[in-house]
């Protein structure tokens, strides 16, 4: 997961996006499946083409090889088997110390040109330089690319074709089979042992989830992400993990008085308890407080959930692949299965 946690920036971006006033809870923005891959050609000689999410069909003469992509949609297409295509990467790609970012998983970040390394960074000047043949991102909110820039949009996206692949108001699965579908238009081979391994892994890893709601009814799940002034409670309904993990079986949380697209419910710390809850997933990301920094908030302290030491940490803005998604259903099931009723 990622830097950028889900902030007040409800328009284009939905919250997803770092700040140091701001942490929120998930994203926005849907599709169409229209004409989901039309891959072309084989080989990088022939035409290539490919229909995203805002129902746009990009079209080019060859199979690009030059691919740029935000980190998180990069590090899940090397997941589905790309490598030398993707050539430059925005968003959180490495840490202060120099190691890579968790968004950016198997990514080789040495390899790549990091074009903007936080919220609001995208260097046009380095993009040029790269010779783009695409540019991919996430789009939580219909027809908006993520972590490109609405200030430098209009000299960025002239430069190469761009895909935007829906990551919000669906379950998980299907932005992991759209990303594989445009791997596959690029030259991936999903029957690879390391791909299909994944997948395997993944549905063993849901149906680990669904067993362990049977095997442990009644557990009351809440997601959420803690700022100095507010406590954030994610919506299953917007939120793609969290729909997933709601169509496996788990009892989530649903915040009643939603802000500007229906994200999440931001709660004073006063009012933290709204939400019986027995299990806590916490966002852990950088920019979100962390049990020892909540640990000077009384009014988390109390939670039953956390009294109870059942607070699991929650990636919040996925990694769209089998290989990236399998370890959070892992971690989901387990917390689940070891939880007890407290609320």
């Amino acid at each position: 997961m990622s830097d950028p946690v889900l902030t007040r920036r409800l328009s284009r971006r939905g919250l997803l996006a770092g700040g140091a006033a701001t942490v929120a809870l998930l994203m926005a923005g849907c599709g169409k499946d229209g004409d989901s891959t039309a891959p072309a050609a084989n080989s990088s000689g022939g035409p290539w083409s490919f229909t995203d999410d805002r129902n746009e069909k990009v079209s080019a003469g060859n199979r690009p090889t030059r691919v740029v992509a935000f980190t998180g949609t990069a590090a899940a297409l090397v997941d589905f088997g790309l490598d030398k295509q993707i050539v430059g990467v925005f968003g959180e790609t490495k840490r202060a110390d120099g190691t890579a970012d968790p968004q950016a998983g198997d990514l080789n970040v040495e390899s790549v040109e990091i074009l903007g390394n936080v919220w609001g960074e995208f260097s046009v000047e380095k993009y040029a330089a790269l010779r783009p043949d695409l540019l991919v991102t996430h789009m939580y909110d219909p027809g908006a690319l993520w972590y490109v820039p609405d200030e430098s949009k209009n000299k960025i996206l002239p430069l190469a074709p761009s895909v935007a692949v829906t990551t919000a108001r669906v379950p998980m699965t299907k932005p992991i089979e759209r990303y594989a579908q445009l791997a596959e238009s690029l030259g991936a081979d999903l029957s690879a042992k390391k791909v299909t391994d994944a997948k395997a892994r993944f549905e063993a890893a849901a149906e680990s989830v669904r067993q362990a709601v049977k095997a442990n009814p009644g557990i009351r799940v809440m997601a959420a992400s803690g700022s100095p002034d507010l406590f954030y409670v994610s919506n299953p309904k917007v939120s793609t993990d969290l729909m997933y993990f709601a169509e496996l079986g788990v009892d989530i949380v649903v915040p009643t008085k939603l802000e500007a697209g229906d994200y999440f419910e931001a709660l004073s710390w006063e009012n933290t308890g709204k939400f019986p809850a027995d299990l806590i997933l916490l966002d852990n990301r950088g920019t979100a407080l962390q049990p020892k920094d909540l640990a000077a908030k009384p009014t988390w302290t109390q939670l039953p959930a956390v009294k109870a030491d059942q607070v699991t940490p929650w990636d919040a803005v996925p990694r769209f692949s089998y290989a990236g998604a399998a370890p959070l259903l892992e971690n989901l099931a387990t917390a689940i299965r070891s939880a007890k009723k407290v609320s």
